[in-house]
């Protein structure tokens, strides 16, 4: 299977710019980019479908530039409802570092990566309006549809302007690094098109474009947004735990559209793990694989054992077997608390506001309702202690099946 048929079986072509497409990806070494605004320091899981797309090209020979938009990020891209926030020039320095980092290690360090705030810099609004500005007929920006979806409701000329913009650096990166081609989510199309257009007016040449279908999940919403949070790509923001627990709770329905769209798992192995996952969808293969490859990808094999290691732990509740580390990974949504040495159950249970009285607490002893680290507890006067702590730091105390606490003994 060749490249562009490889994307088309993946479901990830949705606009294109030129049937020549097809011949250029299969055919040729072209150079091409993927931009992103530095918005936050890191990227999220919705931005990760683009960078293995981007990824797959560089697989098969195509060279990948990174934008980073150090200057579109200053400006902020029109969103459908309403402006964004701007944000400081030393908010965007420091998040354009961190998403460098995060992409380089993706690529393992054989993707260039550059920052339009580089050749955009010192262009003065004279000379933008002339060499830019003067080919882009208003009409056409009016046309473009997140532009005509805010018409309604407002738009700044910052916004109406931050095409051109983007234009400007496929025309840059065009002349400069022979960058043929531009691959984003599909709600880049106006953008892009405009690029192509700034490149044929002013240098009358031809230059491509195509998009991949924004990633949902099978209510409409964005793939990897849980309850309304981002899913960061670095580790530090979400552990490779959260994302795992994610991945393995994705809809029955969308997990084999999602090993085709995040992984490199080739046609016949993922369509073997359809045949499984269709006849015995209960054992999840198609979910692990899914975990597996991605978490892999993004932080190593150790971290994908890390994370599968604490799931099961949990799940049995065999929770003596993890490291303070883990614990910490582990419990890091649940309410934390702090208590000092010796002290008996009832009281620990009162002052974590777990239970609400002393006669609370006691029913909830004697109902065998509270367990420690895994073990239900019955005996009312238990004193929690250092011995008792699981590495001499936690105890995991547990209300119920589902209401965890995590309390460290100072």
């Amino acid at each position: 299977m060749n490249l562009y048929e490889d994307l088309v079986w993946r479901g990830l072509i949705k606009d294109m710019s030129s049937p020549l497409i097809k011949d250029k990806l299969n055919k040729e070494k072209i150079t091409f980019y993927w931009g992103t605004d530095p918005t936050a320091d890191s990227l999220h899981l919705g931005h990760y479908s683009s960078l293995v797309t981007a990824k797959r090209l560089a697989k098969y020979g195509h060279h990948p530039i990174l934008l980073v938009g150090g200057a579109t990020g200053l400006i902020g891209d029109p969103r459908p409802t309403s402006e964004r926030e701007i944000i400081s020039k030393e908010e965007v320095l420091k998040n354009l570092d961190g998403i460098a980092k995060q992409v380089n290690a993706i690529f393992d360090g054989k993707a260039e990566i550059v920052n339009n705030y580089d050749w955009t810099c010192n262009i003065n609004i004279l000379d933008f309006l002339r060499d830019v500005g003067k080919y882009i007929n208003v009409n056409y920006m009016l046309d473009k549809d997140i532009i005509r979806r805010r018409l309604e409701t407002g738009i700044t000329f910052a916004e109406f302007a931050y095409t051109l913009i983007q234009g400007n650096d496929f025309l840059h990166l065009f002349e400069e690094k022979n960058c043929v081609m531009q691959v984003e989510g599909s709600d880049q199309w106006g953008n892009i098109t405009t690029g192509i257009d700034l490149i044929r007016k002013k240098l009358d040449q031809v230059a491509y474009g195509f998009t991949m279908p924004l990633i949902l999940d099978k209510n409409g919403n964005k793939f990897g947004k849980s309850e309304g949070n981002a899913l960061w790509l670095d580790k530090s923001k979400t552990s490779s735990y959260e994302l795992y627990q994610y991945l393995i709770n994705v809809d029955d329905e969308m997990v084999i559209h999602y090993l085709k769209v995040f992984t490199f798992l080739s046609k016949e192995e993922i369509e073997k793990i359809a045949e499984s996952h269709s006849l015995h969808p209960e054992l999840r293969e198609a979910h692990k694989a899914l975990a597996r490859e991605i978490i892999t990808d993004l932080h190593g094999k150790e971290e994908y054992d890390k994370a599968v290691k604490i799931s099961e732990a949990l799940f049995s509740g065999n929770i003596k077997e993890l490291s303070s580390n883990e614990i910490e990974i582990a419990f890091k949504n649940v309410p934390h608390y702090e208590i000092s040495n010796d002290k008996e159950l009832l009281d620990v249970l009162i002052e974590t506001e777990i239970a609400t009285s002393k006669r609370e607490a006691r029913e909830f002893v004697n109902g065998g309702a509270i367990s420690i680290n895994g073990d239900i507890i019955k005996k009312e006067d238990m004193v929690i202690n250092f011995d008792l702590a699981l590495d001499h730091q936690f105890i995991v105390i547990r209300r119920g099946k589902k209401k965890y606490y995590l309390i460290k003994i100072v």
